[in-house]
């Protein structure tokens, strides 16, 4: 149960998955209120906002590393593997899902 820090005038200032001398209220997860402060806090700008761009990024740096056999997948540790491997395989099936898109004016 996530517990919030107000400021004075009630607003949500803070929030921990653990009580302490500043997060006493608790809150339920699906309170609007705890859902608007996280909402306003994931649109922050900053680096988040270039964190997903940077990870297709090094996706397609490991993939030209492994294509010109600097580095072999196999080298890269087992989770990082399957991370990358559950990746591919979700945009080969987000493109799949996407046959009856118009390019050009023409139904795939």
């Amino acid at each position: 149960m996530p517990y919030v820090q107000r400021k004075p005038s009630g607003e949500i200032a803070a929030v921990s998955d653990t009580a302490d001398a500043l997060h006493v209220e608790a809150v339920a997860a699906d309170d609007p209120e705890l859902r608007l402060f996280l909402h306003k806090l994931s649109s922050t700008p900053g680096l988040a906002d270039t964190d997903l761009q940077l990870v297709r990024v090094l996706e397609d740096l490991i993939d030209l590393l492994v294509e010109r056999s600097v580095i072999r997948f196999t080298d890269l540790p087992a989770r990082a593997q399957e991370k990358l491997s559950a990746r591919r395989s979700a945009r080969v099936s987000m493109r799949s899902l996407d046959l009856l898109s118009e390019q050009d004016g023409q139904i795939l």
